[in-house]
């Protein structure tokens, strides 16, 4: 009999998936580079588009609509915020829940998972947080702005990986891998600042009843609850709890996401087992001779083959990338550019703290890590790609801007937003430049001519 033939559609071994899904399947490394690279220029594009409209005639419409307030009220009980602080304070969590997974991710599954490989990047994260607040505070100690410490310890991911993707695949890996790791664990560190510096008073009762939710969240994965909807049930009450309690409400997509299992349900085995049984016999045709029973449990067994980590990784990444960054940059990255703002001591302490602090802390630290045995450097992370990979955290956007609206009092955020834009562009462009350079350096050496 004449096997029939394939469609245009039908890419690949027969026995496989189309490619592309066998790549967003199997290589989630690369498909988060991907989407980071894309989300960056996304990013970027409302980031331009909201210092324009900051700086138009319809700069005061613009920033006012901001500031609407939008909530319910019933009775004595009111629970309303603007709607920047909706951005900053709900979607936000998601972010951060994203950021514990990769995480969780990496430590578990990824790079992370091998101690003294990942104490390098610790390590240059410690010190890209540890130099640039101190250099901050040297600046403003005993200044109006002292509080903004926080401001410099970050590093927007997004926009490290899109400059990165620019220099193409000549990048070590090595460096793509040290970089994503030490924003990730930046993040982590700057949700930290915030949950302790930044916080309001404390009411523990509330910090008690959002215990106790986080207590349910793992009885309900021991017990192996694998719906969706109840978790976010949960933790949407969860988040109530803390916000109630004083503590900034992002901090519980950091806990979530830390107690988001990496077990897979489904074995390997299990799975190419239940595969196994979809295969009609040869004398059926079509895909209507199979047990519809079993084609479910199929569809559930390759749904469950990936662990509850990588599953939610990929289904939020896209959005978190593509819908919710945009939308913070374009509520918090507008600001009318004044010069007199730009000669004025915050200023220049969140300047120094991103471009001078950054690279140096980073530097530094992961040099002692080395040094003392903590931490091994991969063979081909050489030093000067290090320090331009340091340059290149100096692009602190997201979280700087987080910290800056939480951390400063109205009158001094403007400042402080022009300290974080001009020393993130100031940063990629060197970042860019010494790494262009050193590829360049490096192509000339291999073929001889030095």
């Amino acid at each position: 009999m004449k096997k029939a033939a394939f469609q245009p559609h039908e890419r690949g071994h027969p026995t496989q998936l189309p490619k592309e899904y066998v790549d967003w399947l199997t290589q989630p490394m690369t498909r988060f580079l991907r989407i980071e690279a894309a989300a960056g220029s996304v990013l970027l594009f409302f980031t331009i588009t909201a210092l324009i409209l900051s700086n138009s005639p319809w700069a005061e419409t613009f920033l006012s609509i901001w500031d609407v307030h939008v909530g319910i009220t019933a009775g004595t009980i009111e629970f309303n915020r603007s709607l920047r602080e909706w951005i900053n304070d709900a979607l936000m969590t998601l972010f951060f829940f994203l950021v514990a997974l990769e995480l969780k991710r990496e430590i578990v599954l990824g790079e992370l998972r091998k101690p003294r490989l990942a104490m390098l990047s610790i390590a240059g994260a410690v010190g890209g947080m540890l130099i640039p607040a101190s250099l901050y505070l040297a600046f403003q100690l005993g200044q109006p702005g002292q509080n903004g410490w926080g401001i410099v310890m970050a590093t927007d991911t997004a926009f490290v990986i899109a400059c990165l993707t620019l220099l193409g695949p000549r990048i070590p890996k090595s460096l793509r891998v040290f970089m994503l790791s030490l924003a990730i664990i930046d993040d982590i560190g700057a949700i930290v600042v915030v949950a302790v510096g930044y916080g309001e008073d404390i009411h523990f009762r509330y910090i008690g009843l959002a215990v106790i939710g986080f207590v349910v969240v793992k009885i309900m994965a021991v017990l192996g609850v694998r719906n969706i909807a109840v978790y976010l049930l949960v933790g949407g009450l969860i988040w109530l709890a803390v916000d109630a309690s004083g503590v900034h409400p992002t901090v519980t997509g950091v806990i979530l996401g830390l107690l988001t299992p990496t077990e897979r349900w489904v074995s390997e085995a299990r799975l190419l087992t239940i595969m196994e049984c979809v295969v009609p016999a040869p004398s059926q045709q079509g895909v209507h001779g199979i047990d519809r029973k079993i084609l479910k449990t199929a569809e559930a067994a390759a749904r469950e083959g990936l662990s509850p980590v990588e599953r939610l990784e990929m289904l939020l990444h896209p959005w978190i990338g593509f819908v919710v960054m945009p939308l913070f940059a374009f509520a918090n990255a507008g600001v009318p550019i004044s010069f007199s703002e730009m000669s004025g001591s915050l200023y220049a302490a969140v300047f120094a703290g991103l471009v001078v602090g950054k690279p140096v802390g980073i530097v530094l630290f992961s040099g002692l890590a080395v040094c003392t045995g903590l931490a091994i450097r991969p063979p081909d992370l050489h030093w000067p790609y290090l320090l331009a990979g340091g340059m290149l955290a100096g692009i602190g956007f997201t979280m700087s801007l987080f910290i800056a609206h939480l951390a400063l009092s109205p009158s001094l955020v403007n400042a402080a937003k022009l300290g974080i834009l001009s020393a993130s562009l100031f940063s990629a462009l060197i970042g860019i430049a010494l790494l262009s350079w050193l590829l360049k350096r490096d192509d000339l050496h291999n073929q001889g001519e030095i």
